[in-house]
């Protein structure tokens, strides 16, 4: 069975996820620039309320991902905090180098800090100028998963890439589309790319919080195919 983990930029989102039984929860804040590091009172707010795995956004701000000095220490600082927290089951996170490539020694310090917890390589990577690189650069990092849209704006645009860059993982990290996901073609990015996890909003139109329908009809999706 596929994991289908839904982004929550507020408490209600993360209710409405856990109710849905979504496999998982990636919790941020501020969805205009692409999810920042949550408030570490939400999970106060939610921890008697949601019985599904929360993994926690580490990004100190919007903006690119090349980070300064005091940046990476605030952002072992968050791991440090989350990971104290027992209903914290992993951290998401990404940092490249001025060049554009990802940053293997940063990178790796942030997975051994939060181990034996799991870590994901968020977005961060579609700016990387070479994916494929990049894929080989995460492995090494030892990041359990790599969410992706493929180098383009969606899921769906970057469907072909997807495919490809799952074949070259060959199940040493799980590749997770991600932008734009949604029932109406989660299907056909199933079948195209033969990912094992994939990674939605679930927002609808202008709504703020997850939707419960939507997220339920991803699920019968997956489970329908696999």
């Amino acid at each position: 069975m596929a994991v289908l983990e839904v982004a929550c930029f507020n408490p209600s989102s993360a209710i409405a996820a856990s109710t849905a039984q979504v496999d998982r929860i990636e919790l941020c804040s501020n969805p205009t620039v692409g999810g920042v590091t949550p408030d570490i009172e939400w999970l106060a707010q939610i921890s008697d309320k949601v019985d599904i795995p929360i993994n926690i956004m580490v990004r100190p701000r919007g903006g690119n991902f090349v980070y300064s000095d005091p940046e990476f220490d605030e952002m072992k600082q968050t791991i440090a905090l989350y990971k104290s927290k027992a209903a914290v089951n992993g951290f998401v996170f990404g940092i490249l180098l001025p060049n554009g490539k990802v940053d293997i020694v940063r990178t790796s310090e942030l997975v051994q800090q939060a181990s034996p917890l799991p870590c994901t390589f968020h977005r961060a990577f579609d700016d990387t100028p070479d994916l494929f690189e990049a894929l080989e650069d995460a492995v090494k990092c030892n990041v359990g998963t790599i969410l992706t849209s493929g180098g383009c704006r969606t899921a769906v645009d970057g469907i072909d890439t997807l495919a490809q860059l799952v074949k070259r993982a060959e199940g040493r990290v799980a590749i997770m589309p991600g932008g734009g996901v949604r029932s109406e073609n989660l299907a056909t990015l199933i079948s195209t790319t033969q990912a094992t996890a994939y990674h939605s909003s679930a927002l609808v139109d202008t709504e703020q919080v997850a939707n419960t329908a939507e997220m339920e009809s991803m699920k019968k999706i997956i489970a329908t195919i696999f």
